[in-house]
């Protein structure tokens, strides 16, 4: 099967519709294409483990839930994205994959569907059976074995004996179970366990390389520790001699495969007369005898053992550090690519320099402004109102004028209409009289232009036919700038010119 399935396409398309970024990205980057998930999706969700607004149990909550897919490429690319944000993602992600109760469940996983299934189903039961071990390293020593600090005065060789006693074994464990992957490099067929290889072989040199100082600094106590120390300590380091010879295999595969021997670190074995030398030394702190040893010979036996785990160290740290510079010179280089192509953009983008015809000139140090438009305020050369303040401003006051060329042309009104040209105002005697000019606070009614004073600034005012007996029965008051009180004179004076008409 080869490129995103039917159901790729509409799970991320519900999680577009929900709105969550995050679940859309674990989505995509696995897909059902057998390949690797894409680097800008994790590049992506490392980002995401950066934000302090991002959910991280619900990024993981995602991871989790692609891992119940029934197919092998959805589940083992779940598990090489956890792995990728477990190493490369902000420490609060492998925090909470500790603090959880339960990880991946996958040690009945099988796919079915194909023999390449059945094949892969296997590396995702240890594969996810590593991921687990690594984050309950974590949960016991609260730290990350592969990102600890290496040196003299690193993590592993300034720790007391007790501890070390105690740390040492977790790191064995997570060892083991990374080597337990146990794949060889014709197995490596496709671009999916490939992906899951090469972070193994990254965790497989950072992590030897804390085991390795451990034991250089387990031998340096080893002939001052107590007879029950000694013991515990001699068994650590018998077993550190097997896992000593599976991570050289491990390693053999890396190069089979094709990666550069530059970045392969050499192992340097320790004398076998150090192991002679600690069982001696245990057996005669048991009372049993053992052959005559001086104290000189004993130090050059351990000086050189520490010596050549020294070099081994040394070797891995090499080879973590080179990646660690090709990393950042690929991230620069991204940098600058990015940088590149958006010059470009900002380059073929139109320039937004002012002509002769901008609105806006700056020539001479001066600015200058070309009349606004405004929708609310039309303006007609030939007997059109012109009016200045914005008419839903209770506050302004308009003053609009009349040509006199504009006898016969209808006048533009605030709301965009016109009106047909004013009549002469005539008197009748039966018809309705309503004096707006004494509801809005006017002194006269057959005014061409408003007073300053007039709040309202004309815009209710209609002209009416009538006369001024309303003005002799109701005094001249201001009207507020209360729009709802204005409202309420005018029904009051309307209720008293019904009434005049009734009567």
């Amino acid at each position: 099967m080869s490129g995103q399935s039917i159901t790729d396409r509409i799970t991320a398309a519900q999680h577009s519709v929900t709105g969550s970024a995050v679940s859309k990205t674990v989505c995509k980057a696995t897909t059902h294409e057998i390949m690797g998930p894409k680097k800008k999706h994790l590049d992506y969700l490392i980002h995401c483990t950066n934000e302090m607004n991002v959910n991280i149990p619900q990024l993981a909550d995602s991871l989790f839930e692609r891992t119940t897919n029934t197919s092998w490429v959805v589940v083992f690319k779940s598990l090489i994205t956890t792995h990728h944000l477990m190493v490369y993602g902000n420490e609060r992600f492998i925090q909470y994959l500790a603090s959880r109760n339960t990880l991946f469940n996958l040690s009945n996983f099988l796919d079915k569907s194909g023999l390449q299934g059945y094949d892969m189903s296997t590396f995702i039961r240890r594969y996810s059976r590593y991921l687990n071990e690594k984050a309950v390293s974590y949960r016991q020593v609260a730290f990350d074995f592969t990102k600890v600090k290496r040196g003299v005065d690193g993590v592993m060789r300034t720790m007391n004996t007790e501890k070390l006693l105690k740390t040492i074994p977790i790191i064995q464990n997570q060892m083991d179970a990374l080597l337990d992957f146990n794949v060889n490099a014709n197995e490596l067929t496709n671009g999916v366990i490939n992906a899951a290889f090469m972070l193994l072989f990254k965790d497989s040199i950072r992590l030897f390389a804390a085991y390795n100082e451990g034991i250089i600094n387990l031998l340096e106590k080893y002939f001052d520790m107590k007879k029950t120390q000694c013991k515990e300590g001699l068994d650590i380091y018998k077993k550190f001699l097997t896992r000593m010879t599976r991570i050289s295999e491990f390693l053999k595969v890396a190069e089979q495969v094709g990666i550069d021997r530059g970045d392969i670190p050499d192992l340097s074995q320790a004398p076998s007369s150090l192991l002679e030398a600690l069982e001696q030394h245990l057996a005669s702190l048991e009372g049993k005898k053992v052959k005559d040893s001086t104290a000189a010979s004993r130090a050059s036996t351990l000086s050189n053992a520490v010596s050549s785990l020294a070099s081994t160290g040394m070797s891995f740290t090499k080879v973590d550090e080179r990646e660690k510079q090709a990393a950042l010179e690929e991230e620069q280089a991204r940098l600058k690519a990015l940088k590149e192509q958006r010059l470009k953009e900002l380059s073929k983008r139109p320039s937004f320099a002012t002509t002769d015809t901008s609105p806006v000139s700056t020539t001479g140090g001066t600015i200058s402004t070309a009349p606004t438009i405004d929708l609310f305020t039309p303006s007609c050369s030939n007997g059109a109102v012109k009016m200045e303040s914005d008419p839903f401003d209770l506050q302004s006051s308009f003053q609009p004028s009349m040509q006199s060329g504009s006898a016969g042309l209808p006048a533009a009104t605030a709301w965009a209409g016109y009106s047909t040209p004013q009549a002469p105002p005539q008197h009748s005697a039966g018809g309705l009289q309503v004096d707006f000019e004494s509801v809005f606070g006017n002194k006269a009614a057959g005014s061409s232009s408003l007073n300053s004073d007039d709040l309202a600034g004309g815009i209710l005012k209609p002209t009416l036919a009538g006369s001024n007996q309303l003005s002799n029965q109701q005094p001249e008051k201001l009207v507020s700038d209360d729009l709802d009180s204005s409202l309420a004179n005018l029904v009051g004076n309307l209720g008293i010119g019904n009434g005049t008409m009734k009567k």
